[in-house]
């Protein structure tokens, strides 16, 4: 394999279709919290595209390390995807039904709940390591790289169109933010099962 335009366009394409839950994770975090700073968006963004950025490296470290140990824990993936995200949006949904003026005293997005989003919608990254597997380290990395820089910028377009619909519909929009986490658990849920 070589650095080439086929390389990055690949890279790109895969960071775009990673980065689809986190967008709607995001979108959902937007809807929940209208009023959002910009320094919490680019924090959110910036995190969801870490994740994105690290979690095929770690995949790729596994398959030239432990690949035994990884392949079994591949089957618990969509699992763990759909327990973290139910969570998340059922408290979401909870809480908007609490909350029906659209009032809410703390963040919708704390650190824990932004660390267990990042997972869950990161984790199916972890196989792209397979499929990079006969990279070196810095194509691996360089491709890992552009994956958490796309994967940035779709949650930053994400939480702004969240932000700007959750205006709109202020007092049910965590209702909306958190049945969109439960759909795309319950997505990531079926795709992991049947592929």
């Amino acid at each position: 394999m070589k650095f080439d335009f086929l390389f990055f366009f690949n890279s790109i394409l895969m960071g775009v279709g990673l980065a689809m839950d986190a967008f709607s994770v995001s979108l959902a975090n937007g809807l929940g919290e209208p009023q959002m700073k910009a320094a919490k968006t680019h924090t959110i963004a910036g995190t969801f595209g870490a994740f994105q950025l690290a979690m095929p490296l770690i995949g790729w470290i596994c398959v030239h390390t432990i690949v035994n140990i990884f392949s079994s824990f591949q089957k618990f993936v969509p699992w763990i995807a759909l327990i973290l995200l139910l969570y998340i949006g059922i408290k979401m949904i909870v809480e908007g039904i609490k909350n029906k003026d659209g009032k809410v005293d703390t963040p919708a997005v704390g650190f824990a709940a932004l660390m267990i989003q990042a997972v869950a919608t990161s984790i199916d990254a972890l196989s792209v390591g397979f499929t990079i597997a006969d990279y070196d380290f810095l194509m691996a990395f360089t491709e890992s790289l552009i994956i958490g820089i796309v994967t940035y910028f779709i949650c930053l377009l994400g939480l702004k169109l969240g932000k700007t619909i959750g205006t709109k519909i202020a007092g049910r929009a965590s209702i909306l933010g958190g049945a969109i986490l439960v759909f795309i658990g319950i997505e990531i849920f079926i795709k992991g099962i049947w592929m």
